[in-house]
């Protein structure tokens, strides 16, 4: 039997692309819409408003829809709770859960909207009393209270904004055909913005930013006070730890550009004189280690969580192993009023704590492959920012831009 909903979205509908993209999934299913009314914004700051009746074959096509729907901002028109269901055992929730996006996300309890808190992808919504909040699989307890199906839910999209401190850019295109001065300045001036306003900035870094020579720009990016934590693995501290001891990188003298006798093992030493002083914090503290990001952060107090693999070499004392404590870490660490995070070469740690950022949080991915800024994009990390450049020259123009 045809079954139909009135809906409605609010917001930069045009420029943001989501209209678009609600017409395309209700003629994906097959079902049509009417549009009752829509005010279209006249100026930078004006929302446009649309409601829509829609159309389906029958009530299940048009259940998925409205569900399809929510993730772009739109909402039947009619206020109805939230539906709730017990999970029946831990790690187990009902078949129609409801499972979020990194989008600002209010539900109906008792009447009332209220916003989730946590918010990220990939997790469930609990509810407890007039409160609610994202929780990961892992976490749900036998008897939570989950968030199914598509009423009483409301996802509000980050609109990509116009103008708004000069910050036009921040778009998720991806091209190596651009000058990346531009990208530096405009970055730079935004990293000015979020500590001015009291906001912090996290870096993801991997190995790479040691092996082209981005050490000492990304420790001045430390002293100069634009790093607030370091997120990363193993690989970094181990190879910046190796290069501060040694001179190398992967047994590649830096200054040379070439491998020197033995220099294979550099790494494992690096590792065993951490081991001796009893970590970094302690190398830096008894004069052994004088130099580096690590360094930097012991020096400066800036939080560093390393996250371990199957494939590190030692570890380090210092590295977490265990990979749920790992994540865990660093959703505390991400969760503390950053505002920016700068992912430098490092795909899966950047896809990682992407899909742990809300999407009101700036992304700048920079890597000298477009691949890893489109995987983070299509893996739901619409706010990413793309530099397509080797690392160490974009950090030796970043440090360059905010010294001066």
């Amino acid at each position: 039997m045809a079954a139909s909903d009135t809906i409605e979205a609010e917001g930069h509908l045009i420029d943001s692309g989501l209209l678009s993209a609600i017409f395309d999934k209700i003629i994906e299913h097959k079902a049509s819409y009417e549009i009752l009314t829509f005010d279209i914004g006249r100026t930078n700051d004006d929302a446009s408003r649309i409601e829509m009746r829609i159309n389906a074959s029958d009530q299940a096509i048009l259940d998925e829809i409205l569900q399809e729907l929510t993730t772009f901002g739109a909402h039947p028109v009619r206020e109805r709770n939230v539906l709730v269901r017990p999970a029946d055992k831990d790690r187990c929730v009902p078949d129609d859960f409801y499972s979020t996006t990194n989008h600002r996300t209010h539900v109906r309890l008792g009447g009332a909207w209220v916003e989730v808190g946590h918010q990220r992808m990939d997790a469930v919504i609990v509810v407890g009393g007039t409160q609610a909040s994202c929780r990961k699989l892992r976490d749900v307890k036998a008897g939570d209270s989950i968030v199914c199906g598509h009423d009483g839910i409301r996802v509000t999209p980050e609109f990509r904004e116009r103008d708004r401190l000069g910050f036009a850019f921040m778009s998720n295109d991806v091209s190596s055909e651009r000058r990346v001065e531009g990208s530096v300045a405009r970055i730079a001036e935004m990293m000015r913005h979020v500590k001015k306003g009291g906001g912090r900035i996290a870096v993801v870094a991997g190995p790479v930013v040691v092996h082209t020579g981005g050490v000492e720009h990304f420790s001045e990016l430390i002293r100069l006070g634009f790093v607030d934590t370091v997120l990363a693995g193993n690989a970094l501290a181990v190879h910046d730890i190796e290069f501060a001891l040694s001179g190398t990188s992967l047994g590649i003298d830096l200054i040379a550009g070439a491998a020197v006798e033995q220099g294979h093992r550099n790494h494992m030493a690096a590792i065993n004189t951490i081991n001796r002083a009893g970590g970094i914090r302690q190398a830096v503290e008894s004069g052994v280690l004088t130099s580096g990001v690590m360094y930097e952060c012991v020096t400066h107090g800036v939080e560093f969580i390393l996250a371990g693999s199957i494939r590190d070499d030692g570890p380090l004392p210092e590295t977490e192993m265990n990979l749920i404590e790992a994540q865990e870490r660093y959703a505390a660490a991400l969760s503390n009023n950053v505002q920016l995070v700068l992912m430098l070469s490092s795909m899966l740690h950047s896809i990682g704590v992407g899909n742990m950022l809300p999407s009101w949080v700036r992304v700048v991915c920079v890597d000298i492959n477009p691949a890893v800024v489109t995987k983070l994009s299509d893996r739901g990390s619409q706010q990413t920012v793309g530099v397509v450049t080797d690392v160490g020259l974009f950090l030796h123009r970043l440090a360059e831009r905010l010294r001066n």
